[in-house]
């Protein structure tokens, strides 16, 4: 298992029975493929349709919000931009799963942009992040020269302040409480003591530290 499927395992089980949830692009979009059976989750693309689900049969016409192929669960339902961020700025979102490419012990997120580098623009993460009710950040724990991406203080341009709920990495699980970063779960085999050493955002260590549960059932959709 690689670290972006264990991040998506992960992700998947916070997300509960009734839940309109949007899969941000990128790491977040592999969540479809593990969601759990028996409860009913309905998936928000930004760019127009509910009832998102995971490929079948690649269709040139069906694309998710970051132009790749996707699914369609029976009865779900089209329809224009400007509708689909009524729902996510009327706060009808219950989740929103996003990467990231920083996250600060404030809370804070930064995921649109690295300074120097040609982007396509801001797209919808910062209305999703304030105007769903639970942001979920799934993120590799370190960038690839190998850097931190849970700071003290976010260096690059923010896409919105004290927003994120919680982090989802290949190495650990934090949650946000009363404005304090606590550190949840580990991934199996890996240490505090790793977790520590990547990390260079404070944090305090739950009482009920445990180790990251994953396994789950696939293609419930």
């Amino acid at each position: 298992m690689n670290a972006k499927e264990l991040i998506a395992r992960r992700v998947a089980l916070e997300l509960k029975d009734g839940n309109v949830v949007n899969l941000g692009i990128g790491l977040p979009t592999q969540v479809v493929n593990y969601l759990p059976d028996g409860i009913e989750i309905t998936l928000q693309s930004e760019n127009g349709f509910l009832g998102l689900g995971p490929v079948t049969e690649a269709c040139p016409n069906l694309v998710d919000a970051g132009g790749k192929p996707c699914g369609l669960r029976a009865g779900a339902a089209m329809f224009d931009t400007a509708f689909s961020f009524a729902l996510i700025r009327g706060g009808h979102v219950d989740a929103s799963i996003l990467g990231g490419l920083q996250v600060d012990q404030q809370g804070n997120l930064a995921n649109w942009m690295v300074p120097g580098k040609m982007v396509p623009g801001m797209g919808g993460a910062m209305d999703l992040v304030t105007g769903a009710r639970h942001v979920i950040i799934a993120m590799e724990h370190c960038a690839k020269d190998g850097s931190a991406k849970i700071l003290p203080l976010c260096t690059l341009p923010l896409t919105a302040t004290n927003c994120v709920d919680m982090i989802v990495t290949e190495l650990a699980v934090f949650a946000f409480s009363e404005g304090a970063l606590i550190l949840k779960e580990h991934a199996p085999g890996v240490s505090l003591e790793t977790i520590v050493e990547k990390t260079g955002a404070r944090f305090s260590v739950a009482s009920d530290f445990k180790e990251m549960p994953i396994q789950i059932n696939e293609g419930a959709l």
